[in-house]
């Protein structure tokens, strides 16, 4: 067993697993592709390329802005106080996370949020010009509570122990 783990890093059951997921995903991509194959196979190479020319840089350059606007500055503190005991790339978490979160319903709900739903009234009998709304609400309540859970968290680190 030792030897097994010392070649391939893991246990046989991770292993198993690994290739129970290959499978699985060969299986859904027989199945989808039996359909429409060329349009399935367009949309794929489309989604990648533009995720990576399009979204990759995007995303990678506003990562950066934010750990440039987290960056802790000069200390400022009288030599008899205690320094901050918040890891120094923590504080641009408290922003990735909503903006994923964020991102994330965006990207689930954007036909609603962006209205590209025609006769969506219509059909469900509930309104379609909420959603926008809705979802900027959502993202500043996300930013609004990771703000707060920064706040809690700096507090804390000040404390004298």
């Amino acid at each position: 067993m030792s030897t097994f783990r010392g070649r391939y890093g893991a246990s046989p059951l991770h292993l198993l697993l690994v290739l129970a997921s290959f499978a699985l995903a060969l299986y859904a991509g027989v199945r989808l592709l039996r359909g429409d194959t060329l349009g399935v196979l367009i949309w794929f190479v489309g989604a990648a390329l533009i995720h990576d020319l399009v979204l990759l840089p995007a995303y990678s350059l506003t990562d950066r802005l934010a750990q440039r606007l987290c960056r802790p500055g000069p200390a400022r503190h009288r030599p008899k106080e205690a320094p901050l005991r918040i890891p120094r790339g923590a504080a641009v978490n408290h922003l990735r996370v909503p903006a994923l979160l964020s991102g994330l319903l965006l990207l689930v709900w954007w036909p609603l949020i962006l209205r590209r739903v025609p006769d969506y009234t219509t059909i469900t009998g509930l309104p379609a010009e909420v959603f926008l709304g809705r979802w900027l609400l959502i993202t500043a309540a996300l930013f609004a509570v990771s703000a707060l859970w920064l706040l809690v968290r700096v507090r804390r680190a000040a404390r004298p122990q």
